[in-house]
């Protein structure tokens, strides 16, 4: 252990205090936007809190349904791949991914999460429009659940669709601390046979020495720049801990180098790991689906992985997708999608008979991940199989419809808020503005208002940008496709509209984790 503080403990003090003192502004009603930044992002003035009156009468409006109680405790693990492949990690219990929550909504959801890692930790709902104060963002929206702590999270659970859950501390994410949350709609409109939940992941954690912590100090160049902005309260302590747990040397190099993608706009990513997997399988031992030729399949798709996007088909068959982040879309039929991390699809498929492979190929990273459907006999694929349906018509979620049902209805926007993605990966400083995240970042909204968010990248890097609490139309219009998380080109602009319907303080950042951590993040803050 180091005699004198090292860098990151010192930033993961100072975001403690900075932590602290939006927590305690918000248990007063609101805190304060602090002083000026040049990309705009702080203004003078009063919030909604995250424990506010505002936000229990938006909570009390959506209803109070059955109570679907659970228990999950955060863990060193260690978990099997398949094909001979363990690795020490940190998961929900023992499995990956952790195991599937599944309500109904309109249902309340009960969940006290045990903390048993070395490291405090914290749980988001990732597209749900949930209760601000059980959003999971320590530091904004709670206090870090601390090692050997617990934490209850219940809120009602509105809109039916394919959701998950991860941690909002660091970079925790990218161990195996994430699972499924399928809300089913209890007046389903699609008729299915069967359901298939497909969890898409890279892999680093315990592979060789290699930890998210230890790949995110190479990419900053071991400086520990950036390192903590997405710890929010960690404290110096602690963080002086988590970096002897992990600690500088002993593990492979994992900076990507040469990845390139047409769809993404040119480079690809910034991690070679060494598994990609589907349900926590690598390839050379896929996880197998049985069904009956003939079956109708619903397959949930959730990228979950921290630097990837994966292009999915399932040989021999057409994929029609329903669903986008959990919310209906018209019919539209393709050969392929594209996922970027955080985004979810529904897709149907009829089976055909015999064996098929559901690959998820690593886009730009010259590797993927399988897995494999069996309604017949016949030998199962191998690891290295391409289907054509990879190369065929790829869904674009720019160019989905929304059913009527859930369509954004017609109306000008109220208010316009222009985000520059900046920055880059020879100081791998990025960031909303060129501001790294702090916790006291607000970019004021009004409830009641529509919300025209811009995100203008002008990096040579794509994004996927998440925002918190909301979906929003892609597109900057009513006929967009319903989404939480949308992927943004190098050089090109995205438009997203939502209505402020939901109060308090909600994150908006690239779901690259690593982007996240050094500083890819803000707050959009409802007026008190």
């Amino acid at each position: 252990m180091p005699t004198q503080p090292t860098r990151r403990a010192v930033l993961g003090a100072a975001l403690a205090v900075a932590g602290t003192g939006a927590l305690a502004a918000c248990s007063d009603g609101g805190g304060h936007g602090g002083s000026h930044s040049p990309g705009g992002a702080q203004d003078s003035g009063t919030y909604v809190s995250p424990g506010g009156k505002e936000v229990a009468a938006a909570e009390e409006a959506r209803g109070s349904g059955p109570v679907r109680k659970v228990s999950l405790t955060t863990t060193r693990t260690r978990l099997d791949l398949g094909g001979g492949t363990t690795v020490a990690s940190w998961a929900y219990g023992d499995r990956l991914p952790g195991r599937e929550v599944r309500v109904n909504a309109g249902d309340t959801l009960d969940l006290t999460l045990a903390n048993h890692l070395p490291q405090p930790t914290s749980m988001h709902w990732h597209g749900l429009a949930l209760r601000n104060d059980m959003d999971g963002v320590p530091g904004l929206t709670q206090r870090d659940i601390a090692p050997g702590a617990d934490f209850r999270y219940r809120f009602a659970v509105p809109h039916p669709g394919t959701y998950w859950f991860h941690p909002h501390s660091g970079v925790q994410q990218d161990r195996g601390l994430y699972a499924p949350l399928i809300v089913e709609d209890p007046k389903e409109p699609l008729a299915y046979d069967k359901e298939w939940v497909v969890v898409l992941d890279d892999w680093v954690d315990g592979v060789e020495g290699s930890t998210p912590d230890a790949v995110l100090k190479e990419l900053s160049g071991g400086t520990g720049g950036g390192m903590d902005h997405g710890a929010h309260s960690m404290s110096g302590a602690k963080a002086e801990a988590a970096e002897a747990e992990d600690p500088d040397g002993g593990s492979p190099s994992r900076m990507m180098m040469g990845a390139r993608s047409e769809l993404l706009g040119g480079d690809a990513g910034d991690v070679a790991y060494p598994y990609y997997l589907v349900n926590g399988r690598v390839a050379e031992d896929p996880e197998t689906f049985r069904a009956r030729p003939g079956d109708r399949i619903r397959l949930r798709i959730i990228n979950a992985g921290g630097d990837t996007a994966f292009r999915v088909a399932l040989g021999g068959h057409r994929l029609t997708v329903t669903h986008t982040d959990g919310f209906p879309v018209r019919h539209t039929r393709g050969d392929a999608l594209l996922l970027g991390m955080g985004e979810r699809y529904d897709v149907l498929v009829t089976a055909g008979d015999g064996v098929f492979p559901l690959v998820a190929l690593a886009e730009g990273k010259k590797a993927s991940a399988l897995a494999v459907l069996r309604t017949g006999s016949g030998a199962a694929p191998a690891a290295s199989v391409r289907p054509e349906e990879l190369d065929g018509k790829l869904v674009e979620a720019g160019r989905l419809v929304p059913d009527p049902s859930v369509a954004l209805a017609g109306r000008s926007p109220d208010r316009t808020i222009r985000m520059r993605l900046t920055g880059g990966m020879a100081g791998y400083d990025w960031a909303f503005d060129g501001q790294p995240y702090t916790a006291g970042q607000r970019r004021p909204v009004e409830a009641g208002e529509r919300v025209r968010v811009v995100f203008d990248n002008g990096t040579a890097m794509w994004h996927p940008l998440h925002l918190h609490g909301h979906t929003f139309a892609l597109g900057g219009n009513a006929s967009g496709a319903r989404k939480d998380t949308a992927i943004v080109l190098p050089h090109r602009s995205l438009t997203a509209e939502f209505d402020a319907d939901n109060p308090g303080l909600w994150m908006v950042h690239c779901h690259n984790v690593y982007h996240a951590e050094a500083g890819m993040m803000t707050v959009l803050g409802y007026r008190g």
